[in-house]
């Protein structure tokens, strides 16, 4: 079951309000959790239990995606401003510099919260934003494709599908490395938030601006983990190696057997790469031992 948080953020035309839908179970650090476009925070559920052992997580559904409303008129899809409304969730939460992990958008906007040093590491699976203008072109039009497929099937289709692993493959493929594992209620309801995605459209929009802006420079004192699916059919593996070159201080690990979305293609080496890389980044550093 979700919690709503009603937040107000600051805009060129005044306050305007924001709600924003989100889960939270477990103890320890704070963890936040950004799903990528067209998706909902159901999207971390293999591997939420695992992680909610040992973190305080936090899975938000972005605005205009599963249960959160879409932003106010005035208000775009770009990742400076959903990165405020991410900064006043935090803020209306009171979460001080929470870990962050996000996937594919997710992956972005957790940079971007990287750069204002909102928070205490960045884990980034198979972010946006390091593809080519070719790569781009690509990735938007499958995303459009997979829309267009999920607004135009009737949802007794969709229900059929999904109760079969070869139609589980059919509607999930193009993002899941192994398909047929998602079961077919999650099917059904991630189908269903990317056909009711309200910030779909703008979102898609304000992200043929974004172009691996990110520098070293740009998230110093922040550490930052890139794990990239071996078998990601959305953005390519190559990406990650490009990304670690912009990066340089960035962690790169692979994910073999993994898909664009890799947290249920193998939930126990998700979970231990966000555990892994939280932790670390909680470590006190050699000078502040001696301090």
């Amino acid at each position: 079951m979700s919690t709503t948080a009603f937040l107000s953020i600051d805009t060129p035309h005044g306050p305007e309000a924001v709600s924003v839908a989100y889960h939270r179970e477990g103890s320890g650090e704070p963890l936040l959790l950004l799903h990528g476009i067209g998706h909902h925070r159901q999207a971390w559920d293999p591997v939420l239990r695992i992680l909610a052992a040992e973190r305080d997580v936090i899975a938000v559904d972005l605005p205009g995606f599963g249960e959160s409303p879409a932003l106010p008129d005035a208000v775009p899809y770009g990742l400076p401003e959903v990165g405020t409304v991410l900064s006043a969730f935090c803020a209306e939460l009171g979460l001080d510099r929470p870990h962050v992990a996000g996937n594919s958008l997710g992956g972005m906007l957790s940079l971007e919260l990287a750069r204002r040093k909102l928070v205490r590491s960045a884990t980034l699976l198979s972010p946006g934003g390091f593809w080519t203008p070719g790569e781009r072109r690509y990735a938007f039009a499958t995303l459009l494709a997979m829309r267009g497929g999920a607004r135009l099937l009737p949802v007794p289709v969709i229900e059929r599908l999904a109760r079969t692993a070869a139609g589980r493959t059919a509607l999930t493929s193009t993002i899941y490395a192994r398909p047929w594992r998602r079961s077919p209620e999650a099917v059904v309801a991630e189908t269903l938030a990317l056909r009711n995605a309200t910030g779909f459209d703008l979102t898609l929009a304000a992200g043929r601006e974004v172009a691996g802006a990110a520098t070293a420079e740009d998230v110093p004192g922040v550490p930052v983990t890139i794990a990239w699916g071996e078998r990601d059919m959305l953005l390519p593996r190559r990406q990650g190696v490009r990304a670690k070159h912009v990066i340089p201080s960035a962690r790169l690990i692979r994910l073999p057997g993994c898909g664009h979305v890799p947290m249920n293609d193998d939930p126990a080496l998700v979970a231990r790469v966000l555990l892994d890389a939280t932790a670390a980044a909680s470590l006190p550093s050699p000078a502040s031992e001696h301090a």
